[in-house]
């Protein structure tokens, strides 16, 4: 040993005593020779038993805090999934009607599947950085200079952002839309370029498969706009074509009267959720008159609903003699009247 760690006694037979015990009483490394009697691991109680112990506390608290927010995010997440219904379904509560609860047990999985998806993100990014912070503090107490090492990393996230923003770009976007929930699973979307059924909707793309069976991916950063059509309920849009000299008062009660029929229908009454509105005219042009229907329907059955009630309305004006608008003759063309 040393003499700058040891202090030898003029008596030969006297054992060696570790410098730090002399200098200071109440030092680890005192205290350890107190208890041990051993010079040489009193000498080394820093590097033996100091910075183990400080590096397992600092895994043994990043592992407790760790544990703790992935536990506060669980609850936070699983409130949000079983919360109450949102203000705009509130008036279906009292509706009694089955379609109104298949909606509701809808939007109830989608709210699940939605907060599980943003407790994950969350859960991982409490993790990297509880992590991150605890691998800094470890080095640190081994004596590595950490300038180099965060200068590094420095560099290598400038060289990572400008090489994948757009790959953020898309994380970014994909966590907006799961948190905002802008659309979900079996939703009927428009996304600019591609609509139809979405299938998937991940952090980094889309996936929905349109009317004609055509799979599209949909980067989430490049999504500028949404129209849903499956959120809360559908309005079904019906216009009717009629001739110039159609007696349009007759004809806007004749298409209330078909769709109040429909309404009252068992079959058809679970789908619809207000009562039909016959609008009148919405616009004259050169062909014909258009005659406007409204009516509120599940975003399930909206189609069917239509197709429904266009059919029932073209027979009911068939019946009632109410013509169509007869197609414009181009220049030069004639043709010959049929029978009526």
């Amino acid at each position: 040993m040393s003499s700058a760690q040891t202090v030898i006694a003029a008596d030969e037979g006297t054992p060696a005593v570790p410098s730090c015990v002399t200098a200071d009483a109440t030092s680890l490394c005192a205290r350890v020779y107190d208890v041990s009697g051993l010079d040489w691991l009193a000498a080394n109680a820093d590097a033996l038993i100091e910075k183990p112990a400080t590096i397992l506390l600092v895994v043994v608290l990043a592992a407790v805090v760790r544990l703790m927010l992935h536990r506060s995010i669980r609850r936070l997440t699983d409130r949000t999934a079983t919360g109450s219904v949102p203000t705009v379904l509130r008036p279906w509560r009292n509706r009694v009607r089955q379609a109104d609860r298949d909606g509701l047990e809808q939007i109830v999985a989608r709210r699940s599947q939605r907060a599980e998806a943003i407790g994950s993100v969350l859960r991982s990014f409490a993790s990297i950085v509880v992590l991150s912070v605890a691998v800094v503090l470890v080095l640190g107490e081994l004596g590595i200079n950490l300038a180099p090492i965060i200068a590094s990393a420095g560099v290598i996230g400038v060289a990572l952002g400008f090489g994948a923003q757009n790959l953020v770009k898309d994380f970014i976007a994909g966590i907006g839309i799961i948190l905002e929930d802008q659309y979900g699973v079996g939703d009927v979307v428009d996304l600019g370029e591609a609509s139809g059924t979405v299938e998937a909707v991940g952090l980094r793309i889309t996936r929905l498969r349109d009317i004609n069976g055509v799979v599209w991916y949909v980067r989430n950063g490049e999504v500028l706009r949404v129209g849903n059509r499956s959120q809360g309920y559908a309005q079904v849009v019906v216009d009717m074509p009629v001739a110039h000299d159609t007696d349009l008062d007759l004809c806007r009660r004749l298409m209330q009267e078909v769709a109040d029929a429909m309404a009252a229908d068992e079959e058809w009454s679970p789908m619809l959720l207000a009562e039909p509105e016959s609008l009148g005219v919405e616009q004259i042009t050169a062909e014909g008159v258009l005659m406007r229907l409204l009516v509120r329907a599940t975003n399930v059955d909206q189609w069917r609903v239509g197709r429904e009630l266009r059919m029932r309305l073209k027979e009911r004006l068939a019946a009632e003699g109410i013509r169509t608008p007869q197609p414009l003759l181009r220049a030069g063309t004639s043709t010959e009247a049929g029978p009526r």
